[in-house]
């Protein structure tokens, strides 16, 4: 599974064991080995409206992700409780993911995200993100489509009933070995070895070239230092352009298959936790742009799982919080020399590693899935709609006030006045009038 998936199934299992009756649904292939959950799982195919309908019957809460909204209709104009987990800012990813398309191509992704996004936001009577820069980023947004208003604030002025933090989490129980996976069973791979790996997919967002620079140069003088990324292929998606560039280059250094590991499949995510637990360290690199700013780089929770001490790029939410803890390196951006240095110092010098891990494990009980997912189980326990969503008397009224932001009010002059002048009698009487036509005289 992918991030998406992942916390999907964690949302159900934690709402399940909370007492729920709950359904998983997916638009993907749902495989015969999927393990069971305190949930019944289903799949639906897109579009399937009838599908959709059955299971919007029987609920009074519906959580979704993704392009949900956009492949069932009803979910849009449904009268159930609805939250949206947008904890991925698609429409910026979207700015990385289709750099390789034609220009026009990536225009029309970008624009079709944003608006897959605004149809959400519009609509829902939650969102859930994963980060405070995240919030900080779609509350401007939710301004801009007109949901920060009178009608949410009043009750609410922190807003946490419109959009409330529920980051990416992790499991409570700690990662076991069960079976030799790395060393002794990869070629090039031996017991002594000291192991860095790369916990998810390669994307052109990332930066695996610098990190292949400064792996070469810390096997000059630490021969036994091993990179391993766990993932190039991502089941049923084309692999990026980064993937080739990656595996040249780590052949072009003379470092592939032995300094630097590549697995070409995709790790089971019940098992990731054997390669975890053979790694000294983990490692995210990526470049400096808008999508680093606002992403969750969400693997990175399997290093806090595995109390593995780790070394980021600077400029995300992660980065932050991997310096102000001390949970491992912070270096700045496409710096191998720097890279090289954070990576010896977590792999190599025992007393930092030691007291890396010693933060790790108390910072990561912030992260398990039960905490991460309180103002989802809060809903849960008490479903409500938004308050612009009931006052606006359902969410296609409400999406249709925000369509008309962008068209200012008209020009002044006498039309404008009198319709001023209307709004005011009917909703304060004479005497606001009154008071207003005076206000307006005495100010010429």
């Amino acid at each position: 599974m992918a991030g998406p998936a992942i916390r999907a199934r964690a949302m159900a299992r934690v709402l399940g064991e909370a007492g729920h009756e709950v359904v998983l649904a997916t638009t993907s292939t749902l495989s015969a080995e999927a393990p069971a959950g305190p949930y019944r799982m289903t799949a639906l195919r897109p579009g399937d409206d009838s599908a959709f309908a059955a299971l919007e019957q029987d609920a009074e809460l519906i959580v979704f992700q993704g392009h949900a909204m956009e492949q069932f209709p009803a979910l849009a104009v449904t009268d159930r409780v609805v939250v949206a987990d947008v904890y991925d800012p698609m429409h910026l990813e979207m700015l990385e993911q289709g750099r390789e398309q034609p220009h026009a191509t990536w225009e029309m992704l970008v624009r079709s995200r944003t608006a897959l996004l605004n149809q959400q936001l519009s609509r829902a009577d939650l969102m859930l993100c994963a980060s405070p820069r995240q919030r900080m980023f779609y509350l401007g947004q939710l301004a801009a489509l007109g949901r920060i208003t009178p009608t949410t604030y009043a009750n609410d002025p922190e807003l946490e009933r419109l959009i409330a933090l529920a980051p990416f989490g992790l499991e409570s129980t700690p990662p076991r070995h069960e079976r030799d996976v790395l060393r002794g069973v990869v070629p090039g791979l031996a017991a002594e070895d000291r192991i860095v790996v790369w916990g998810g997919g390669l994307y052109s967002w990332f930066d695996p070239l610098s990190l292949i620079r400064a792996l070469a140069l810390l096997a000059e003088r630490r021969p036994e230092t091993r990179l391993v990324f766990l993932g190039t292929k991502h089941p049923g998606v084309e692999p990026m352009g980064i993937v080739k560039e990656s595996i040249a280059l780590a052949e072009q250094l003379g470092v592939l298959g032995r300094e630097v590991v590549f697995n070409e499949g995709w790790i089971p995510y019940e098992e990731r936790q054997n390669h975890l637990t053979e790694a000294d360290a983990g490692v995210s690199t990526h470049h400096v742009h808008i999508e680093t700013e606002f992403s969750f780089r969400t693997r990175i929770l399997d290093y806090l799982w595995a109390g593995l001490p780790m070394v980021v790029t600077e400029g995300d939410a992660f980065a932050d919080l991997v310096e102000t803890e001390g949970l491992g390196v912070v270096v700045p951006a496409e710096d191998p020399d720097a890279l090289a240095a954070g990576l010896e110092r977590v792999l190599y010098d025992r007393e930092f590693a030691d007291a890396a891990r010693a933060r790790i494990a108390e910072v990561r009980e912030r992260f398990v899935w039960e905490r991460a997912l309180e103002p989802l189980l809060a809903i849960a326990a008490a479903p409500r709609r938004a308050a612009d969503v009931e006052a606006a008397g359902g969410r296609e009224a409400l999406a249709a006030a925000s369509a008309v932001l962008a068209r200012p009010d008209g020009r002044p002059g006498l039309a404008r006045d009198m319709r001023m002048a209307w709004h005011h009698l009917r909703h304060g009487g004479l005497g606001e009038v009154a008071r207003r036509v005076r206000s307006r005289l005495g100010r010429r």
